[in-house]
């Protein structure tokens, strides 16, 4: 089947195809796999944000590749640089490991250069989809009103359904980190981070402020629901996030946001449409409180259910319309996993908001 319906990946408007290479393993060695993408079709043009200069020995290119991902590039034992190389008859030089810079490719020919700049593109994209993702966009829902509505969820959903299978204190979010995510961010270095920033400032001018009307959205948090199909095994359970005039500005701040940055390369488009909602319990908090972003599972793998589910079907009899609260969203944030700022609230490395732009 990977044959037949190989993985496609898109890279600046174009589509490749990901050939299938059975994977090996080495005893004593980092077990990373080499796979070379190929055009579905093939061309001498490159985007604008790359060009290919002309010198006196024939042709360069230069091509922005976090240091991370430099390895993926090499391959073991340098395999994969030289098979790229002899088949573009080019030669690619890299940074030294632990230092940040472009990766160079010099060839005698155009058409050499630009092949090999295309399938060093589809080897960051591809490795860039397994690393785990280091920011998220989000708009905060941690407003006093909002916290203390969530407080009073708790205590009364302790003191009716403790007793319910799996119901304990440790499954509630932490009400300073409450949150909507509108999608997840690999960002791997300082450049990747400045250029979120810059994209979500860009959006701001380019639809949120009109989406808005330059004001903060009244919304609110209203309902809940549960992820899975069965009431009486739950693994999360989160409220609804309604605008309070019944429009759907949130909707589409949310979906044209992850449009935008899908197209940069920076996101993975996951659905259709982002689902407005904040987690409020989580079975992944029982060992770990900060475990919520953690549950990553990369496509086509599965890995061990670590979880114990809950029996919800009382919380949902006695809470499906519970209100947490009235919201005043003003900003989206680029926010950092695994951090906390003063308020409580995840370190935003980027926020935009929708009167005034602050970064």
């Amino acid at each position: 089947m990977e044959v037949l319906r190989p993985q496609l990946i898109k890279i600046e408007g174009r589509i490749y195809r990901k050939n299938f290479i059975q994977e090996q393993t080495y005893q004593h060695e980092d077990e990373d796999e080499d796979f070379y993408g190929e055009p579905m079709e093939c061309s001498e043009e490159l985007s604008d944000s790359c060009v290919v200069e002309q010198t006196e020995r024939g042709f360069q290119c230069s091509v922005a590749v976090p240091s991370l991902l430099f390895k993926y590039i090499i391959g073991k034992k340098g395999e994969t640089r030289k098979k790229i190389e002899m088949e573009t008859r080019t030669s690619i030089n890299i940074p030294k490991p632990g230092m940040e810079g472009e990766i160079v490719i010099m060839g005698q020919h155009r058409g050499g250069v630009i092949s090999a700049k295309t399938r060093i593109d589809v080897l960051v994209e591809s490795f860039r989809r397994k690393q785990p993702f280091t920011h998220f966009l989000s708009f905060s829902l941690n407003q006093p009103n909002v916290q203390e509505g969530f407080l009073k969820f708790q205590e009364n959903v302790l003191e009716k359904c403790s007793m319910d299978h799996g119901i304990s204190n440790c499954l509630f979010q932490n009400p300073a980190k409450l949150h909507l995510t509108i999608g997840t961010l690999v960002l791997l270095n300082d450049q990747e981070i400045q250029w979120a920033c810059e994209l979500l400032q860009q959006c701001k001018e380019d639809f949120i402020n009109k989406i808005a009307g330059g004001k903060p959205l009244l919304a609110e948090m209203l309902g809940i629901e549960y992820m899975n199909d069965d009431p009486s095994m739950m693994d999360v359970l989160y409220a609804k996030v309604h605008m309070k005039d019944g429009s759907d500005r949130l909707q589409l701040i949310a979906d044209q946001l992850v449009e935008r940055f899908v197209l940069s390369g920076l996101m993975m488009k996951e659905w259709d449409r982002v689902k407005l909602h904040a987690t409020v319990m989580n079975t992944l908090f029982r060992k770990d409180p900060t475990a919520e972003n953690r549950n990553v599972v990369p496509a086509g793998k599965s890995g061990p259910r670590e979880r114990e589910s809950f029996d919800g079907r009382n919380i949902l009899k006695f809470f499906e319309n519970f209100s947490f609260g009235d919201l005043c969203l003003n900003s989206v944030h680029i926010s950092q996993r695994f951090s906390t700022d003063s308020s409580g609230y995840y370190a935003s490395s980027g926020s935009s908001l929708y009167p005034i732009l602050c970064i």
